[in-house]
């Protein structure tokens, strides 16, 4: 199976996540994207791309791992453009966890697939990222380590995270912890 082919495939298993609302339309937004755009998963595609997230969190500790980002200046879970060696939704995600986070053993996907999707506006020539978020649990006593790609790096409390990170995070937070 190769990389868009799993990413509809996670794409129609979502509907049973119990998404309803936005969720369940932004979930056919990907699947009409993808159906009109076979390039839909690589970042020259004009029309937008997925992408693949995962918010690294410690829940024994009551916290997350965000990044600045380099380019936006925001606080941001880990993420980013699907590759050509990628061959799964889950792989890109975790992935992205490992390299922006520095924590290269240890991290796991929280089980469900999926935690949210997220699309939102970029800057031309493409037009759309279509986030598929994930949650990646940090294992105890995990060492971060910033990334060429990040101004900084650092863990908040959950309580802490509206504070600091835009309202995508924060919804990514609140689900991953009703999903823990």
């Amino acid at each position: 199976m190769n990389l868009y082919d799993d990413a509809v495939l996670v794409l129609k298993g979502y509907e049973n996540q119990g998404d309803q609302g936005d969720q369940a339309a932004l979930r056919e937004v990907y699947l009409d994207h993808l159906a009109a755009h076979p390039d839909g998963m690589w970042k020259p595609c004009q029309a937008g791309h997925l992408t693949g997230s995962a918010l690294v969190i410690d829940p024994a500790r009551g916290r997350v791992l965000l990044t600045l980002h380099k380019k936006l200046g925001m606080w941001l879970q880990m993420g980013g453009h699907c590759e050509s060696g990628d061959t799964t939704l889950e792989g890109v995600a975790l992935r992205e966890a490992r390299e922006e986070s520095g924590i290269e053993t240890g991290l796991t996907l929280l089980p469900g697939g999926p935690v949210r999707l997220d699309r939102h506006p970029i800057p031309s020539p493409c037009n759309w990222h279509l986030d598929v978020q994930y949650a990646a649990l940090a294992p105890a006593g995990a060492e971060a380590a910033i990334s060429d790609e990040s101004l900084d790096l650092r863990w908040f409390a959950y309580d802490e995270v509206a504070g600091v990170a835009d309202a995508s995070v924060v919804r990514l937070l609140e689900a991953t912890r009703a999903r823990l």
